[in-house]
């Protein structure tokens, strides 16, 4: 989902800012401040804001711009943000570059709550609630992106799975700012489905995620 087509890896490369969301003839133009990044990035280069991929329309000294259309809006926590946000960013992968995480599509396929967070050690273990339909693809030991970031599923219980964030984790991305209630965009990963599909031909009915 969104307006960009690229490749990730769930490796937040920095955190940048909401500096605006204004409505547009096409449906809303972000602005997105994230400092000295800004002068690597070029007009339609793909971009992964919070685990949504997006393409850049413009840039800036310390800022660029993407278009969110009404359909990202309306799958996606984007409604709700408000200048000042913190964002995860991560740019498209390139030929060659090493994959740390796992492979991104930055195609949110559903918006998941915080329901519990407990102090481990410096760290923390942080309790997810998603969209029923997405826990057929959570496995423990499995491979999830929570606002773009490159997460393992430490468990899963019930209609809920748990992730581990390492002191790294909550310094270099948002994720530290999690509290429970938090909305978070959630993608499972791209190989759980593209199993299922091969296992289940198309039926005629959609599969969470599938529209952009």
């Amino acid at each position: 989902m969104g307006g960009g087509s690229g490749l990730f890896t769930g490796l937040t490369e920095s955190m940048g800012h909401l500096v605006s969301l204004d409505p547009s003839p096409s449906g809303s133009v972000c602005r997105i401040g994230c400092g000295p990044l800004a002068g690597e990035l070029r007009n339609g280069e793909s971009v992964a804001v919070d685990g949504v991929c997006l393409t850049i329309v413009r840039t800036g000294k310390d800022w660029f711009e993407v278009e969110i259309t009404p359909e990202t809006l309306r799958r996606t926590t984007w409604g709700e943000k408000s200048p000042g946000a913190a964002v995860n960013l991560e740019r498209a992968l390139r030929a060659g570059e090493r994959l740390g995480g796992h492979l991104v599509q930055g195609h949110v396929d559903g918006v998941a709550t915080v329901t519990e967070i407990r102090l481990e050690g410096e760290g923390r273990r942080v309790r997810i609630a998603p969209p029923t339909l997405l826990l057929r693809y959570i496995v423990e030991k499995g491979s999830v992106a929570l606002d773009g970031v490159s997460l393992t599923v430490t468990s899963v219980s019930g209609a809920e799975f748990d992730v581990a964030l390492i002191p790294h984790t909550l310094r270099a991305t948002t994720l530290g700012e999690w509290r429970i209630s938090r909305r978070i965009h959630v993608e499972v990963d791209l190989i759980a489905k593209y199993v299922e599909s091969l296992l289940h031909p198309y039926s005629g009915t959609p599969t969470p995620g599938a529209s952009r």
